[in-house]
């Protein structure tokens, strides 16, 4: 049964929202996994969906799947662009992935305008401003 799974504490993972300049000086932004243990991530999957509500209209976009191997340890990848005109819905990424043989998931939601200039902050390992989120 699925009461008797041991799913595990997810520890060490997070997903950032994070600007940068492109080659016109227009600013881009982009979804990213980081992985700060000391152990790579197996399989990794990251499910990615907006929902919500603008101008009194539900809103909700397209379900994106995104499939990685291997994250390294101390390590990020880039999940996928991000269009700040879905910055006023929430924004959810799922992520599952494998540790040798047990397998984690974790749900990281960014909340409608979160995603603002007064919330950004130094990312060290991608070494961009942006939201962080574990």
């Amino acid at each position: 049964m699925k009461k008797d799974i041991d799913f595990g504490a997810v520890e060490g993972i997070a997903v950032a929202i994070a600007t940068k300049k492109n080659e016109l000086g227009d600013a881009t932004w982009d979804v990213y996994l980081l992985n700060n243990n000391d152990f790579a991530l197996e399989n990794v999957l990251i499910t990615s969906k907006g929902y919500g509500v603008m101008d009194d209209n539900e809103v909700k976009t397209s379900v994106l799947r995104h499939m990685f191997e291997r994250v390294e340890p101390k390590s990020f990848v880039q999940i996928e662009p991000i269009d700040p005109a879905i910055f006023h819905i929430n924004n959810e990424y799922w992520v599952s992935y494998y540790v040798e043989k047990q397998i984690l998931d974790k749900k990281f939601i960014f909340v409608p305008d979160s995603i603002t200039e007064e919330n950004l902050i130094d990312i060290g390992m991608l070494q961009l401003k942006g939201v962080l989120h574990s």
